[in-house]
């Protein structure tokens, strides 16, 4: 009882199933109940991983059954179909309410019930934790020597940290954020507190790299390391003490790309006031950065429920993973968010700005190329059944607009497994050429923004269940973003590459809140937003026609920053409604794939 206690709950005793039933009954609607048998041995963090987690509706170990409000109908009706059961305590606590009952198989039988009548409850995994219910002396003793032979707040501590993290991360950070994780903790402090503290971090770290001083980028690269402590000890004390939140979740999914990309704008910033552009380069890495990244998305949606044998190239990877120096290796070498943040905080520190933007994009290139073939490969030497939901998230990362739909729906289907990666990157060549190839201004750009619009329809006109379909979110991302930023240094008007950086971050925050909407299982953003921002291809076109018509000398630099401004203000209130309503994923992001 009294470990019960420490979880915040009161405990009331019921003689048996009906007045567990009578007292769970009687609880707040919109609190957790719980039963737990009173003579569950086990630890402390066991019954916190079976009872406390607010990401399940409904979850059990061992001895103990808990539902939130959306399950408890489930359970009430599962304890009235009860045949029997004897003696129960009932704790009672904020936010929550527990019953416990003698009969060790009532927690476990009511499970079974709720799992069989569609109420999905989860087990989740206790490894070298104890949780049982022993029915004689002999069992106790055994429960109660496996219980004092274990250190579960030693456990706690190493679950706190992610089982699959970089090499940086893993052995020069983690073995001390946790321990500030805990601290954290025990001082009441929520996992949302610590990720705005490394917001607000990672900003003083792009302001000190925008005064362009040798200092300012010492004390940058400083910072910019301890906003990334603070950025693992965010999801560490999220783990720890279990505090799982919609709020944390959209903080968590953006917050990182906006300490990266603030980042590169002071670094930009700050090599302007030493004589030295390099926005072109700033708007490159982070160009690179994102197309990486929807590579990743869409291949992972793709083969999230395919059905099929695994490929040779699989085979060699599961063998690779099983050699240690190797997992290591390949961690690295796709320079994941740890190595990358340590790669720029020491190039700040010692180089200049221009170098550590050769850098980014040097060793974004080369996990782009190497982890795009791994995946091409295994794409091709396996026969994949992909689902309906795959073809549907691909289509929600497309983000087609009015125009490609419309074409779509009336255009033609072009028969063949690689059709539609192959007319998307048919329209996208031609739109990236004309931006490279005609003088600033020409209407050619035009026609070929037209022409994208209509590959792009045709390519998402059939459902995208090829081999080979994943490709085509990243074709139409590479397209967009490399348009605006050709376009805007060809410009040569002043502002115009800040203005770009402006507009593409905003584009790629849509994006990557569609991926982390569609991660938590909620579906892409509403239609009426994708519309009201033109899609990837009516943005495209925009940009296209002002850079046709709006060849004054500012023009075309107001016009993009409008654009950036527009874009961003509708798809940030449209994400911040979603993200703190009660219908978004609680669940807290483990962290970016690369």
């Amino acid at each position: 009882m009294d470990d019960l206690r420490s979880l915040g709950f009161d405990v009331q005793i019921a003689a048996d199933v009906t007045e567990a039933a009578r007292l769970i009954s009687a609880v707040p609607a919109d609190r957790r109940v719980a039963l737990v048998d009173p003579r569950f041995v086990g630890h402390v963090h066991a019954l916190r991983l079976g009872l406390t987690d607010p990401r399940f509706a409904a979850a059990t170990v061992p001895g103990a059954l808990t539902a939130q409000p959306e399950a408890r109908p489930a359970l009430l009706h599962a304890l009235s179909t009860a045949t029997a059961a004897v003696g129960a305590g009932v704790p009672m606590g904020p936010g929550a309410a527990t019953a416990t009952v003698t009969d060790r198989t009532v927690p476990g039988r009511l499970a079974d019930a709720m799992d069989a009548e569609g109420t999905a409850v989860q087990r989740p995994e206790l490894g070298s934790l104890t949780a049982a219910v022993p029915v004689d002396d002999p069992a106790r003793t055994a429960a109660q020597s496996a219980v004092a032979a274990v250190d579960d707040e030693a456990v706690r501590l190493r679950s706190a940290v992610k089982a699959h993290d970089g090499f940086f991360t893993t052995f020069f950070i983690s073995p001390y954020s946790r321990y500030i994780a805990r601290w954290c903790a025990r001082r009441g402090l929520t996992p949302n507190q610590v990720t705005t503290a490394s917001l607000l971090t990672a900003l003083i770290a792009a302001g000190s790299a925008a005064t362009g001083t040798r200092g300012g980028y010492i004390v940058a690269g400083l910072l910019l390391l301890f906003s990334f402590v603070l950025d693992c000890t965010d999801g560490q004390l999220a783990r720890y003490s279990l505090q799982y939140s919609t709020m944390g979740a959209w903080l968590d999914a953006t917050f990182d790309r906006a300490k990266e990309y603030a980042y590169y704008a002071g670094l930009a910033l700050g090599a302007a006031r030493g004589g030295d552009d390099v926005w072109a380069l700033a708007l490159g890495a982070m160009v690179l950065q994102a197309c990486r990244h929807v590579i990743d998305f869409s291949f992972n949606e793709a083969n999230h429920d395919a059905v099929a044998n695994s490929s040779p190239t699989a085979a060699l990877s599961d063998r690779l993973d099983r050699v240690g120096w190797t997992v290591w290796l390949r961690r690295m070498i796709v320079l994941p968010i740890g190595e990358r943040w340590a790669m720029i905080a020491v190039l700040t520190a010692v180089t200049t700005p221009r170098i550590v933007f050769y850098a980014l994009l040097i060793g974004c290139a080369f996990a782009a190329c190497y982890t795009t073939a791994g995946r091409l490969l295994r794409s091709l030497t396996r026969k994949a059944q992909r689902t309906d939901r795959a073809a549907r998230a691909l289509a929600d990362l497309a983000d087609s607009g009015p125009l490609a739909r419309l074409v779509a729906a009336w255009g033609p289907r072009i028969p063949g497994a690689w059709s539609a990666p192959v007319v998307a990157f048919v329209g996208a060549g031609a739109l990236i050429a004309a931006a490279l190839q005609q003088p600033f201004g020409s209407m050619q750009m035009v026609f070929a923004a037209v022409f994208y619009a209509i590959c792009s329809g045709v390519a998402v006109a059939r459902p995208l269940k090829g081999a080979l379909d994943w490709l085509v979110p990243p074709i139409f991302r590479a397209a967009e973003y490399c348009t605006i930023l050709v376009l805007a240094a060809r410009s040569d008007v002043p502002g115009a590459l800040p203005a770009a950086f402006g507009l593409v971050s905003a584009v790629a925050y849509h994006h990557y809140d569609t991926v982390y909407r569609i991660r938590g299982g909620t579906g892409a953003p509403p239609q009426w937003l994708v519309r009201t921002i033109g899609g990837h291809e009516g943005r495209t076109l925009v940009v296209a026609v002002l850079a046709a018509v709006l060849t004054q000398h500012s023009a075309f630099t107001v016009a993009l920053t409008v654009l950036a401004v527009a874009v961003a203000l509708v798809v940030l209130v449209e994400s911040i409604r979603f993200w703190v309503s009660s219908g978004a994923p609680a669940v807290h992001d483990e962290g970016e794939p690369a």
